[in-house]
């Protein structure tokens, strides 16, 4: 036997490996995926994606070129410093990162200085970053209202950062249960140093916060020493026009609220580029120390080393060509899930008595409803909803800790058309009909 095949290979116990690892919460996105590709036909009300038919790959070059010419003709670089700009490793805090404030102040009316935004590689590495500075000792927590987006509770699994739950209330999020979390942890020896909510649209309920409740809850978070990370991926999608409110971030006079945004819904979601606005002084014994997006940038100088400039770049370009105005960029798009929103609510009418045993919520906007059904749901109900009915959704236990299962699902309506919808959702009142008529069926 030759020495070679006499050799043992390497194998790693996954008790020598980080315990997150196994942990279900970051096997969620895998396994809807895993799901979809095993059902190519089936009709998808899982990804929150956006829609995609008006989706050009000219669009790509023009905004390529149209930054490129602000470079050169706004900025004042030469040719050589503006393709070094976007073909060469950037400056770690990005190099849209003026745009992107202006962007804040057109449609968020929010000014801030562009030195105290962080461009990422999507909001969930701003989650990241933002975490790794919070999280100075095993003590530090993090509070989120339940039911929580997954990738926050991912990346705080990551970084050994318990997750405490908050809940969501009549109106998205419960004031006083917030406090009470805030004293039962400080008793116990934890510190929570932030809030995390999605304030707008949220993943996955849909709920948004009214203004009253936005102004109370940065009342409280300064009453208990908080910070607020606000998660603003779907802000800009109100069905109905002119009834948004301002965004926490536009409400803060106190530098408590670090905002997280992202372009992957309202720009490109294959450029990846998200962005956090943390313009919290830091001070080092008493003396100021710059802001926490330079520490921000410091973590991912170590991490990504920069988001890519040929992704901001496009971004920067389709910015450029709306006046930086996402709003004005989205004209189209916001149509689409204005209508698709009223046609799935439409059709559950139409297929669900609105008396009986499956209900829904009503969402002011975004990209998901959540249904609620008489039977237990979770992974092994997606399983059998994919294989014998075709359509795919996703257990809303996924997005509570330590539940595996419930009797909720979330819908998400923005990447499907008319038809699509009327499919899935015949499919799906197949589902709920066989699942009432027979619960628990073999997997």
């Amino acid at each position: 036997m030759r020495e070679s095949e006499n050799r043992k290979l390497v194998e790693l116990s996954v008790g020598q490996l980080h315990p997150s690892l196994d942990d279900p919460v970051l096997h969620s996105m895998n396994l809807l995926n895993d799901i979809a590709a095993d059902h190519p036909r089936a009709v998808s009300f899982a990804a929150g994606r956006p829609y995609e038919e008006f989706f050009r790959i000219e669009q790509l070059h023009e905004y390529l070129e149209t930054f490129f010419a602000h470079l050169t003709e706004v900025v004042g670089l030469t040719d050589k410093e503006a393709r070094r700009t976007v073909f060469q490793y950037g400056r770690t805090k990005g190099v849209i990162h003026d745009l992107v404030a202006r962007y804040l102040e057109v449609d968020e009316a929010v000014t801030v200085d562009p030195d105290a935004v962080v461009v990422t590689v999507g909001s969930q590495e701003a989650m990241f970053l933002t975490l790794r500075a919070l999280r100075a000792s095993p003590r530090d927590v993090v509070l989120a209202v339940a039911p929580t987006y997954f990738g926050l509770t991912g990346a705080a699994r990551l970084l050994d950062m318990p997750v405490l739950t908050v809940g969501d209330g009549d109106g998205g999020l419960d004031l006083a249960d917030l406090k009470r979390q805030v004293a039962v942890a400080r008793a116990r020896g934890q510190r929570p140093r932030a809030l995390y909510l999605v304030p707008d649209f949220s993943n996955p309920t849909g709920v948004s916060l009214d203004l009253t409740t936005r102004i109370a809850l940065l009342d409280l978070a300064a009453e208990l020493d908080l910070l607020i990370i606000e998660d603003n991926p779907y802000g800009l999608f109100q069905a109905d026009p002119g009834t948004r409110p301002p965004t926490l971030k536009a409400l803060d006079t106190r530098h408590q609220v670090v905002h997280i945004g992202s372009f992957a819904k309202t720009g490109l979601p294959g450029a990846r580029v998200g962005f956090v606005v943390a313009d919290q002084p830091v001070t080092r014994d008493g003396r100021p120390a710059g802001t926490l997006a330079d520490r921000l940038s410091l973590i991912k100088s170590n991490v990504t080393l920069n988001t890519s400039p040929v992704a901001q770049a496009v971004v920067g370009g389709k910015l450029l060509r709306h006046g930086c105005s996402m709003v004005a960029a989205n004209k189209r798009e916001i149509e689409v899930y204005r209508a698709n929103l009223r046609h799935v609510l439409a059709g559950l009418t139409g297929r669900f008595a609105a008396t009986g045993p499956v209900t829904w919520n009503t969402p002011a906007g975004g990209f998901f409803v959540v249904l609620t059904v008489p039977f237990t749901v979770d992974d092994h109900s997606l399983r059998r909803s994919a294989r014998d009915h075709g359509v795919i959704w996703t257990p809303m236990h996924h997005f509570h800790t330590g539940m595996t299962s419930s009797h909720q699902i979330r819908l998400s309506f923005s990447l499907l058309d008319d038809a699509a919808i009327d499919e899935g959702l015949d499919r799906l009142a197949a589902f709920v009909r066989a699942e009432i008529r027979t619960p628990g069926r073999s997997t």
